[in-house]
């Protein structure tokens, strides 16, 4: 299936986008921005499957430049605060054919400039339906935008490249699609749906679950300029949308603002919130659900599997703790060599199906390894329990080695969010001169709230055995986070400028 067939199957006269102060955007009015895009496209010499780099603010241009591009070549959406140098080097890597702004000044032009990849401008008018573009594209290209194939490829993305150097995701018609409809039918999407996204748009969260998978259903998305938690509930008062996904970070800044809002909350008719990207610690997934009075819907994805891979069921009875059961690809754990789904076997998640990219590209070495009879190796460590609910460990390469003894961040994590006091606590690895690695963990303190490292660290030890307490505990404003909120355990010493332990 393609984005195109995607669209095609829903009613011209429905509604795809909507912003503020701008006139919505019908499905038919999409596709007819898509075949002008794709011819445009054409006959500037850009083929299927070709990538083509999109730097657009977040917003309703960015949500249809990366539909209308994926429906012609391949998207490459990249961050809008990267600097001349990271665009260079991304726009380089991926060797895209052209670059999608409307900034003519901007770094991405000028990277795209220097490095003579040529720059299409967009633009738009207030008159203008959300979302919709006009692009100094040349006219009389040839485009049938029924004519892409299921594998040609649609989407591109780097992976977050925490301790190594970025490998090239690229995702097909299939994969993107197959995702899109996994998400929508795991949250029961239908054309009554209106999603509000608040997710980063050169991002596979925001992309996959709030754009295509919306399309997917008929539904319609709300596109909002990002996540702003200080104008958060006054656009939920506004946009009365029936669900929202985010990371959990977005999720707790929300949290954080709900008690001076609770008159709004009564008039948003949210059927659920999800949260994924990331592990949502179980005392704020249940203060969510009681302070917007709606199911919280938590997933485990990837760029690799176009995102989703499992997702704690709606409507039915659900494990706090847990990232759901198997939603759109098989899902499975590799042990001692073995695939298995057996109950209680730790070990390595695995995944297959129509959402999980081929492999990276140009990258024969990362393949070799990612991969093990046909099964993508995700690189996170996790068991299911008897009832095929998924529990994630944490990721191998973020596991604390001390001297010996494993140490699964995410465990600590869960015991000092327990703490009446913690808001936030990220458990992470500091280099030890003779242990290997120490234990360490980032604390953000609940508004008004207080305790000292050495509370924590009394309240962890009663909890946990002794090699897993924290031997650092720094009690901060705020912890540092990647471009889409997602914390990253990997490098946070040195972020936060911790040298080896003696």
């Amino acid at each position: 299936m393609s984005i195109w067939s995607l669209l095609a199957a829903q009613p011209d006269e429905a509604t795809a986008f909507r912003a503020e102060a701008r006139a919505p955007l019908s499905y038919g009015g999409l596709m007819e921005l898509c075949r002008i895009t794709g011819a445009g496209l054409r006959a500037a010499g850009v083929g299927a499957g070709e990538r083509v780099a999109i730097v657009l603010p977040n917003g309703p241009q960015a949500a249809t430049a990366f539909v209308a591009v994926a429906s012609a070549a391949s998207a490459a959406p990249l961050n809008p605060a990267y600097t001349d140098t990271e665009f260079a080097y991304y726009m380089t890597d991926l060797g895209v054919r052209c670059l999608v702004t409307d900034d003519p000044a901007g770094p991405a032009a000028r990277a795209a400039t220097g490095a003579g990849i040529p720059v299409v401008l967009i633009s738009a008018t207030a008159a203008d339906p959300a979302g919709w573009f006009t692009a100094d594209l040349p006219g009389g290209g040839n485009f049938d935008p029924a004519a892409a194939q299921p594998g040609d490829e649609a989407l591109v993305l780097h992976t977050s490249g925490t301790t190594a150097r970025p490998k090239i995701v690229p995702l097909s018609q299939a994969n993107v699609t197959a995702s899109a409809r996994h998400i929508a039918a795991s949250l029961s999407l239908s054309p009554a749906d209106l999603g509000m996204n608040i997710m980063p748009l050169f991002h596979i969260h925001g992309l996959m679950a709030s754009v295509l998978a919306s399309l997917a259903a008929g539904a319609a998305v709300h596109v909002t300029p990002g996540f702003n938690a200080l104008k958060h509930f006054e656009w939920l008062d506004a946009v009365r949308p029936t669900w929202v996904t985010a990371v959990p970070t977005m999720h707790q800044a929300i949290l954080a603002r709900a008690a001076r809002n609770r008159d709004v909350l009564g008039r948003v008719p949210l059927r659920f919130l999800r949260s994924s990207s990331a592990s949502l610690p179980a005392p704020v997934l249940a203060a969510l659900e009681e302070t917007f009075g709606c199911p919280v819907v938590e997933a485990y994805g990837m760029t690799e599997a176009a995102h989703q891979m499992t997702a704690n069921p709606l409507g039915m009875a659900r494990k706090p703790g847990s990232v759901g059961r198997p939603a759109g690809p098989e899902v499975a754990i590799l042990a001692d060599g073995a695939v298995t789904t057996a109950p209680g076997v730790l070990g390595e998640v695995v995944i297959r199906g129509p959402n999980v990219t081929a492999g990276y590209a140009a990258n024969p070495a990362a393949n070799a390894t990612a991969f093990h009879d046909g099964w993508f190796r995700t690189g996170d460590q996790g068991r299911f329990d008897a009832d095929g609910f998924l529990f994630l460990t944490g990721r191998l390469k973020e596991i604390i080695n001390r001297g010996g003894e494993k140490v699964a961040p995410r465990e600590v994590d869960d015991v000092l969010m327990d703490h009446p006091a913690v808001a936030l606590a990220v458990t992470f690895a500091i280099p030890h001169k003779s242990l290997g690695e120490e234990v360490g963990a980032a604390i953000v303190l609940k508004e008004g709230a207080a305790a000292t490292p050495d509370d924590l660290r009394a309240f962890a030890a009663a909890r946990l055995a002794a090699f897993k307490v924290p031997r650092r505990v720094l009690i901060l404003d705020d912890i540092p986070k990647g471009a889409t909120g997602k914390l990253q355990r990997i490098g946070l010493a040195q972020k936060l400028g911790l040298g080896d332990e003696a």
